[in-house]
C-alpha cells in the first residue's frame, strides 16, 4: 500500500516539473521571439575620425530598428573628460540627430589640438534584463579653426552676358575638403594647374541673367570657409527678340515628323499642343542631355591649355545669332502660342560641307538628339565644349579622339531645321556660351592666352626664365 502511495507521488512531481518546464520553455521562446525583446543594437552613424573647429556643433546620427532610449556623450583632451550630453529621449524615435558644442568654462584644455568624443548609446529592448541593447563608439577629433587660403593669380579684365572667362587662383588648406567657384547660382569646378595648390576655371554668365558676381569658394574639413570675390568688368550686349509665324505648313511638317519619332509626343493631335510641345518640351529634354554631358571637368593636373579659334564651317556665313529669343505666333502676331531661345550661331555654306573640328577633343556624343538632329559634341578640355547639330552625316563616334582640322560630319536639317546648315554651340560647364568669343582669335589671346601668361610668371617664374636661357644658349 506504502509502495503505490510513493508512486503516485512521483509521478505527480514529475508532472509538476513537466509543467514547469514547458512554461520556462515557452517563456524562453516569448523572450527571443517578443519585438520587445530584440536584440539588434543601435548604431551610430560617424566616420572613425572627424575635424572641428569648435564653432560649428557636430552633428552625430543615431539609430536604431525598435526605438532609442538613451545616450551619454563626453568629450576627453587625454586628462580630462566633460559630459556634453545625456539624457532619455522621449517617444522612444527611431533617429536621433545630435548636435555636439564645445563646452563652455573649464574642464579641457582649450588648446589641445585633438580630442576623444565618447558616445553610448541604448535602446528601448528589454533586452540584457531589462537593460536594453547598447552601442559605444570612440571618435577621435583634430581641432582646426584655420580658414583656407585663396588667392586670385589671374583673370579676365571682363566678361560679357552670355560670355566666358577665366581665372587661375591659388588655394591651400591641410584639410582642403571643397572648391569651387560660384557665379551667381551656378558652380564652376576648378582644375588643377602646373602644380600642387594652382588652379584654373573657365566660367561663364548665363545669357538669361542680367546682372553677374563670381567668387571662389574654399572649405576644409573642419568647415572653415572662405570666399574670395573675382573682380570683373561687366559688359551687356544686346540680345534681340523676334517674331515668328507658324504655319500650318510648319507644323504638319517638320514638328509633325518630330513628334511621330517619339513615342511621348505621337499621339498629339491638336496643331498647337504639338507645337508647344516640340518647341518648348522636347526641346528642354534635348539641353538637359547637352547639360549633362558637357558638365565634367577633369580632376587631373594640366600643365598649359590653348585653343585656336574655332571655324567650323569654311565659308559659312551666318544665318542666325546666339541667345535670340523667339515667340511664335499662330494667324495674328498677338497670339503667341510658343517661343523658345537660341543657344547657339547658325552658319551656311553649301549642301552637306565639311563640319571641321577647330581644335582637338574627345566626342562624348555623336548621335540623334530631338530638334537638334544628328550631334557631336566635343570635350575640349578645361569645362569646354562644341556642339554640332542638324547633321546630314556624323564621321565620329563617341569615345573618339579628333584632331584640329579633322572632318567630323557634314551640315544637314535633321532635327528642327528648315535648311540645310551647321547650329554651332558652345558650352562652358553645362552652360551656353556666345560664340562669337571664341570665333574671336584677338578675344582669345586677350582674354584667355594673356590671363595663362599673367599667371605662368607667378606660378613658375624659375620655368619661364630658364627657358628663355636654353633659346639664348641656342
Amino acid at each position: 500500500m506504502a509502495r503505490r502511495i510513493r508512486v503516485r507521488r512521483k509521478g505527480k512531481g514529475s508532472m509538476v516539473f513537466l509543467l514547469l518546464f514547458i512554461i520556462a520553455a515557452a517563456g524562453a521562446g516569448y523572450i527571443y521571439t517578443a519585438p520587445e525583446f530584440e536584440r539588434i543594437a543601435p548604431t551610430i552613424e560617424s566616420p572613425e575620425h572627424l575635424f572641428w573647429n569648435r564653432k560649428d556643433p557636430l552633428k552625430i546620427t543615431l539609430k536604431d530598428n525598435s526605438g532609442l532610449h538613451s545616450y551619454k556623450v563626453t568629450l576627453s583632451d587625454g586628462k580630462n573628460t566633460v559630459v556634453v550630453g545625456n539624457g532619455i529621449m522621449e517617444g522612444d524615435p527611431k533617429m536621433k540627430t545630435l548636435s555636439v558644442t564645445y563646452p563652455t568654462g573649464k574642464g579641457l584644455n582649450p588648446k589641445s589640438k585633438s580630442y576623444t568624443l565618447n558616445i553610448a548609446v541604448t535602446d528601448k529592448s528589454l533586452w540584457h534584463f531589462f537593460g536594453g541593447n547598447t552601442t559605444a563608439r570612440k571618435i577621435g577629433l583634430t581641432i582646426d579653426y584655420t580658414r583656407p587660403n585663396v588667392n586670385v593669380i589671374a583673370n579676365s579684365r571682363m566678361i560679357s552676358q552670355g560670355g566666358s572667362a577665366l581665372v587661375v587662383f591659388q588655394a591651400e588648406d591641410n584639410h582642403l575638403d571643397k572648391l569651387y567657384i560660384q557665379a551667381n547660382t551656378h558652380t564652376f569646378a576648378a582644375e588643377p594647374y602646373k602644380k600642387e595648390g594652382y588652379y584654373a576655371a573657365l566660367i561663364a554668365w548665363p545669357f538669361t541673367e542680367d546682372t553677374f558676381d563670381a567668387k571662389i569658394v574654399a572649405t576644409d574639413k573642419a568647415g572653415n570657409r572662405r570666399e574670395v570675390h573675382i573682380p570683373f568688368y561687366h559688359k551687356n550686349p544686346h540680345y534681340r527678340t523676334t517674331k515668328i509665324r507658324a504655319t500650318d505648313k510648319f507644323i504638319d511638317g517638320k514638328i509633325t515628323d518630330l513628334a511621330s519619332s517619339d513615342p511621348e509626343y505621337a499621339q498629339i493631335k491638336d496643331r498647337l499642343e504639338k507645337l508647344k510641345a516640340i518647341n518648348e518640351t522636347m526641346r528642354l529634354k534635348n539641353e538637359a542631355l547637352i547639360h549633362k554631358l558637357s558638365r565634367h571637368v577633369s580632376d587631373e593636373m594640366i600643365d598649359a591649355w590653348h585653343v585656336k579659334r574655332f571655324y567650323p564651317l569654311k565659308n559659312g556665313k551666318k544665318v542666325a545669332s546666339f541667345g535670340d529669343h523667339r515667340y511664335y505666333y499662330y494667324k495674328d502676331k498677338n497670339n503667341i502660342v510658343s517661343e523658345s531661345y537660341h543657344v547657339g550661331y547658325d552658319l551656311a555654306s553649301t549642301r552637306m560641307a565639311d563640319i571641321v573640328a577647330s581644335n582637338a577633343g574627345r566626342v562624348v556624343f555623336a548621335e540623334e538628339n530631338g530638334i537638334y538632329g544628328n550631334m557631336p559634341l566635343i570635350d575640349h578640355g578645361l569645362g569646354l565644349y562644341t556642339l554640332y547639330g542638324h547633321c546630314s552625316k556624323l564621321l565620329v563616334k563617341e569615345g573618339d579622339k579628333v584632331h584640329a582640322g579633322e572632318v567630323i560630319a557634314k551640315t544637314g536639317m535633321t532635327g528642327l531645321a528648315l535648311g540645310d546648315h551647321l547650329h554651332f554651340g558652345i558650352l562652358v560647364q553645362g552652360i551656353e556660351v556666345r560664340p562669337i568669343e571664341w570665333f574671336d582669335k584677338h578675344w582669345i589671346r586677350k582674354f584667355i592666352d594673356n590671363v595663362f601668361k599673367e599667371a605662368d610668371r607667378i606660378i613658375a617664374p624659375q620655368q619661364k626664365s630658364s627657358q628663355k636661357n636654353k633659346m639664348s644658349k641656342s
